[in-house]
């Protein structure tokens, strides 16, 4: 993982949760003065029943913006590249994500040939060349301007994808499911795994689009990829607060289904 954070409590937590987890963090930059993205769940519910969340506050510090730290994080990520199987561009608009570091990933990316995956929650029309993008179906009607029926959102996702130049463009639908447009291909519904109403939905897009890269990484095609996401996604909104699904999991959930 290549990003910032503050040399903080949130940023040290953060590290040591990462590193727990197996993660290289070689790629993390701790300063003191910046702020750690610190986002607050307040629960809602009696100790020995249900909870549920009933509002977020977020914690925000300015974005990085220091010559020096931004060339160093570029830098790390020209680093990281040359060993990388796949790449995810996660933009929140927090500022760690910049023109020269995206144009050094697509150039990069192009040399060697692995897939880059976005997640842009505000400029995704701006992220063109690349792999696929994973929005939301809200998000792509925020980037339209209008509200979408399912008619619609067939003929968007198509005219999306090809004005952003992805070979894919796989949108999610929550509860009905996802679809997937891919280049040449005629879009490519999937339905939703498991229960309809999720236990709690936090992280499920991350899961979503680390599953779908990593089967594309894998040289999974666009249909199988989106297919295996679609039941990481189903397993993760099951699970109360951030969690993770294990390959055990997976594999259990893809089976069970083809058995059925």
């Amino acid at each position: 993982m290549v990003s910032v954070a503050g040399r903080d409590e949130s940023g040290s937590a953060l590290a040591e949760k990462l590193q727990g987890a197996g993660v290289d963090c070689s790629g993390l930059t701790s300063l003191p003065a910046l702020t750690t993205t610190t986002k607050v769940r307040i629960l809602a519910g009696e100790a020995h029943s249900t909870r549920q969340q009933v509002i977020r506050m977020d914690y925000e510090g300015p974005p990085p913006t220091d010559f020096r730290l931004r060339r160093a994080l570029q830098e790390s990520v020209m680093s990281h590249l040359t060993v990388a199987d796949a790449v995810i561009i996660s933009d929140y608009n927090y500022g760690a994500v910049n023109t020269e570091i995206v144009s050094a990933i697509r150039e990069a990316s192009r040399s060697r040939g692995i897939p880059v995956l976005v997640d842009s929650r505000f400029k995704l029309s701006s992220y063109v060349g690349f792999t696929s993008a994973t929005p939301n179906e809200e998000e792509v009607e925020t980037l339209l301007g209008r509200s979408l029926n399912d008619d619609d959102l067939n003929n968007a996702g198509e005219a999306m994808r090809e004005k952003l130049g992805h070979r894919a463009l796989l949108v999610t639908r929550g509860g009905r499911g996802m679809i997937l447009f891919e280049q040449g291909v005629e879009a490519l519904q999937i339905e939703a795994v498991g229960a309809r109403e999720p236990v709690d939905g936090t992280g499920a897009g991350d899961t979503v689009i680390a599953t779908y890269t990593l089967a594309l990484a894998s040289d999974a095609s666009f249909p199988d990829a989106a297919r295996l996401a679609n039941y990481a996604g189903g397993l993760v909104v099951m699970k109360r607060g951030t969690a993770t699904v294990t390959s055990e999991e997976l594999e259990s959930s893809v089976l069970r289904s083809e058995i059925a």
